[in-house]
C-alpha cells in the first residue's frame, strides 16, 4: 500500500525544477531520501506538507488528496526539521501544550516519557536549548502525537554518534506494527544503510531510483585496482566515474557491465556503499 504518491508531479521554480514525478513511498517501512544538495530533496518534502504547490500533476498522502482534505492529512503526519520552527520565547511545556492542541491523538504519556528518555528541561525556554536539545524535542513532540507518517529532514545533522544511534532504534521500534511509515531524508547515508528498507534517489530534480536498499546497492559494483590496470585495458569508460589515488584508482561500474572475463582478477570488486553510489553517480544526466 502507498502511503504517498508523486502523480506527474510538476514544480519549476527559477532554473530549477522538480520535473513529472511518479513514484510512490511504500507503507509500513523506512524510507530514505538521498541526493547531493540541491537536487530537490527539501522540496520534495515541501511538497509532500502541501508548502509547495505543484505547477501540473498531484501528491496524494494515504490515498488522500490535500484539495479537500488537508486537516485530515496533516493530523495524520509528524516532522521532524533540521531548521528552528518553534517560538523561541516559550518554554518547552508551553511549546508542547501549543503543539499538542493540534493533535486528537495527542498521547501525553509517551511525551513526557520522550522527555525523560531524551533527559530535556520542561522549564528551559527554547531559545535557551541546544540544537541537539531542540531535535530531540521536536521528535519528542511529533512521536506524541503517535502519527501515520514520520517524515525527518535531516534530523540527526546536529547530534552526537551516542543520541543518533538511539533515534535509529526509535524509529526501527516505531514501524514495527507494520501501520507506521518513516520518510528520512539525511546527507549522513551510514544511518540509512543501518535502518532504511527503501531508497529514493533524487538528482538534478528527477527521481532517479525508487526501490528497495539492496536493489540500488545491487545495481553497482565498486572497483578498485593499480593505474596501470586502467591505462592498459582502455575500459576506462566502462566507469559511471572514477578517482585515482596513491594507491591506484576506484570507480563505481553499473553491474550489468561488469564481467569476470572482461575485467580480470588484477581487480578487487567490492559491494559500494550509499556514500559510494552518491559520489560516482552524481555526473550523470
Amino acid at each position: 500500500m502507498s502511503i504517498v504518491e508523486f502523480r506527474g508531479f510538476t514544480k519549476q521554480n527559477g532554473e530549477f525544477t522538480l520535473g513529472n514525478l511518479n513514484f510512490s513511498i511504500q507503507s509500513g517501512y523506512i524510507t530514505g531520501l538521498i541526493g547531493p544538495n540541491g537536487s530537490g530533496k527539501t522540496t520534495l518534502i515541501r511538497s509532500i506538507m502541501n508548502l509547495i504547490r505543484p505547477d501540473r500533476g498531484e501528491v496524494l498522502l494515504f490515498g488522500q488528496s490535500y484539495l479537500n482534505k488537508e486537516r485530515e492529512i496533516k493530523r495524520r503526519i509528524g516532522f521532524v526539521y533540521d531548521e528552528d520552527s518553534f517560538y523561541n520565547h516559550l518554554t518547552v511545556t508551553e511549546m508542547k501544550k501549543i503543539v499538542s492542541s493540534f493533535y486528537p491523538t495527542w498521547n501525553d504519556l509517551a511525551f513526557r516519557k520522550y522527555m525523560d528518555d531524551f533527559q530535556l528541561p520542561s522549564r528551559r525556554k527554547i531559545r535557551d536549548l541546544s540544537k541537539g536539545m531542540k531535535t530531540k524535542f521536536a521528535l519528542a513532540a511529533a512521536l506524541a502525537h503517535e502519527p501515520d507518517l514520520l517524515i525527518m529532514d535531516e534530523p540527526t545533522s546536529g547530534l552526537d554518534p551516542v543520541f543518533r544511534k538511539e533515534v535509529l532504534t526509535i524509529l526501527s521500534e516505531y514501524i514495527q506494527d507494520g501501520t507506521r511509515s518513516v520518510l528520512f531524508s539525511t546527507h549522513i547515508s551510514t544511518d540509512l544503510e543501518r535502518i532504511a528498507d527503501y531508497i529514493v534517489y533524487i538528482r538534478h530534480g528527477q527521481v532517479r531510483f525508487c526501490g528497495s536498499k539492496e536493489e540500488l546497492v545491487d545495481s553497482y559494483l565498486l572497483i578498485k585496482g593499480p593505474a596501470e590496470w586502467l591505462r592498459a585495458t582502455g575500459l576506462k569508460h566502462t566507469f559511471l566515474d572514477i578517482q585515482l589515488n596513491d594507491l591506484g584508482f576506484e570507480g563505481l561500474v553499473a553491474r550489468e557491465s561488469y564481467s569476470e572475463e572482461v575485467f580480470g582478477h588484477q581487480v578487487k570488486v567490492e559491494k559500494p556503499s550509499l556514500d559510494d553510489i552518491l559520489v560516482y553517480t552524481r555526473r550523470e544526466n
